[in-house]
């Protein structure tokens, strides 16, 4: 599996960024972080409202009253990649916040097998090494309340930091903006993430580079590009809680994820792809909670040539006792997309109980 991995890891990576303008870029900060807002299925753009907002809408921060902090750590193919997050945010004034945030997603203890065959053609197990792919995010986010009655809006300035072992490494940059606005218990959200488009700038190791180049015969043939871009994407959301007189509430949310490409979503046109989510969470006397969401619809062609709808429904629970609480959710419920189940667990403490 690891001598796989080198070969996706590495020699795709290396070989996928000749492509100045991808489909497919710094996928891994999509995947979305607390396992409260996975549980629903991603569908938080309109109702995010404390530390995790830095990540689903930055705007979203202007709800907190005192400081915050959220960490969540995920397993994802059978526990070979790691995903962990750490975030913090707290209120400026009564009108502005900000926060910041770290997403590390990796995998390590990769095997190097470039080199397993010696210049005789002799098999040499000490000439395998290790080595790790990581990919790095760190978000500082600012949300300022506007002079509109229930209009907030957010930004990040986000720094990527890629790293394939000694092959490659790139810095990227790039900028979100997030509104939200709030009128009659409705709420309205909108995330557009890399309006600027984000920029990775690679550098390429050339030694090791003819390395690989000499691994795989007639593949990397070519030093790749050093930029890769990270074309916009935008999040809509709209959400309402309801209100119950046995102490429950019942929040409901929609998400209209769009990209501005054709691809594989329910909804694609030339212009524009569109994937829609859709979650609910039940709670109790805001103590316990329980979730439900579905998302990530795909046109899905099978081997014998016939098509059907594929989607991801998730799960989730939680309980919140004196300012902490704990959620969890199971993604991928029911392998609709083939997808591998994922177990995710996430914190999130308001510092006010230290004070």
């Amino acid at each position: 599996m690891k001598k796989l991995l080198t070969l996706v890891f590495a020699f795709g990576c290396l070989h996928a960024s000749a492509q100045t303008t991808r489909k497919y870029s710094n996928e891994f900060m999509n995947i979305g972080v607390d396992a409260a807002a996975l549980g629903m299925s991603n569908a938080v753009t309109a109702s995010t409202n404390d530390v995790n907002a830095v990540y689903w809408n930055p705007a979203g921060i202007l709800n907190l009253q005192d400081g915050q902090v959220g960490a969540m750590h995920a397993s994802y193919f059978a526990n070979i990649a790691q995903y962990d997050y750490l975030a913090y945010a707290k209120p400026i004034d009564d009108r502005s916040a900000w926060g910041i945030s770290a997403i590390r997603f990796g995998v390590d203890d990769i095997m190097n097998t470039t080199q397993l065959i010696d210049e005789q053609g002799n098999i040499d197990y000490n000439r395998i090494s290790l080595f790790s792919t990581a990919d790095y995010a760190f978000l500082f986010s600012y949300a300022r309340h506007m002079k509109i009655e229930g209009l907030s809006i957010g930004a990040n300035a986000k720094v990527i930091r890629r790293i394939i072992g000694k092959f490659a490494n790139s810095w990227g940059f790039g900028f979100d903006l997030g509104i939200q606005f709030e009128r009659n218990g409705w709420k309205f959200g909108a995330m557009a993430r890399d309006i600027t488009t984000t920029y990775n700038i690679w550098a390429i190791d050339e030694e090791e580079f003819e390395k690989v180049q000499d691994a795989v015969e007639g593949q990397n043939q070519e030093l790749p590009e050093s930029t890769e871009i990270t074309l916009p994407k935008l999040q809509l959301g709209i959400s309402k809680k309801h209100e119950f007189h046995n102490e429950m509430t019942l929040l409901g949310a929609i998400n209209l994820n769009c990209r501005f490409e054709q691809t594989n979503d329910i909804i694609s046109t030339s212009a524009v792809s569109i994937d829609p989510a859709v979650g609910f969470e039940l709670g109790y006397i805001d103590l316990a909670f329980v979730r439900a969401g579905v998302g990530n619809f795909q046109n899905i062609t099978e081997l014998d040539g016939s098509e059907r709808v594929g989607f991801q429904p998730n799960v989730g629970v939680g309980f919140k006792y004196k300012g902490i609480q704990v959620d969890y959710a199971l993604t991928d419920l029911g392998d609709q997309s083939a997808a591998l189940y994922s177990n995710i667990f996430s914190l999130k403490v308001d510092l006010s109980i230290f004070r």
